[in-house]
């Protein structure tokens, strides 16, 4: 897709116990999952951004299918997404985006680990730009990159959001997030 294209996005908030998350959607795929209560106006602000011309529909049969896969992740019944995406990346963004898909569901890999995974070992610092300009959170599982040390490094949807999405990863008791 050009910059300057006129598209319709489909968008929905979904609702689960724990947040709300607002989805959105073209023809051609899940192109932006917000953040843990991120409001619409976080979604606004990120398709005037990217996506300029775009016109915004509120269209729950457009997102249902990506809504169905991300509440069936956060009850812990998915551990993979199969869906299309619509990302509109640079090229070394995409090739971020595409190391953070190969990271098996509950294991983490470091900021270092996807430069090298790309080929391009001292670029850490742009990785980190890059896995903070994902779009979709949880399909492309960007909370799956820690520090080098093992903590807890930047991500859109904050700290207590990634947290909560590695705990439910790596817990068999972890909380169910259905309204």
């Amino acid at each position: 897709m050009k910059l300057n294209e006129t598209q319709t996005i489909y968008y929905r908030r979904v609702d689960t116990k724990h947040w709300s998350i607002y989805v959105a959607a073209t023809n051609k795929g899940l192109c932006y999952i917000g953040s843990a209560n991120g409001g619409m106006e976080e979604m606004c602000n990120w398709i005037e951004k990217n996506r300029p011309n775009a016109k915004l529909i509120e269209d729950w049969n457009q997102v249902s299918a990506y809504a169905d896969q991300l509440i069936a992740y956060l009850n812990e019944k998915r551990k993979h997404f199969d869906l299309p995406l619509d990302l509109a990346g640079t090229v070394f963004q995409e090739a971020v985006w595409t190391a953070l898909r190969n990271i098996p569901f509950g294991e983490t890999q470091t900021y270092t680990n996807i430069a090298e995974n790309i080929d391009k070992p001292k670029s850490i610092r742009a990785v980190g730009t890059a896995i903070g300009a994902n779009p979709v959170l949880m399909v492309v599982p960007c909370h799956r990159v820690i520090s080098k040390r093992g903590g807890m490094a930047g991500y859109r949807g904050g700290i207590p959001m990634k947290e909560k999405l590695l705990k439910l990863e790596n817990s068999e008791a972890a909380e169910d997030f259905t309204s």
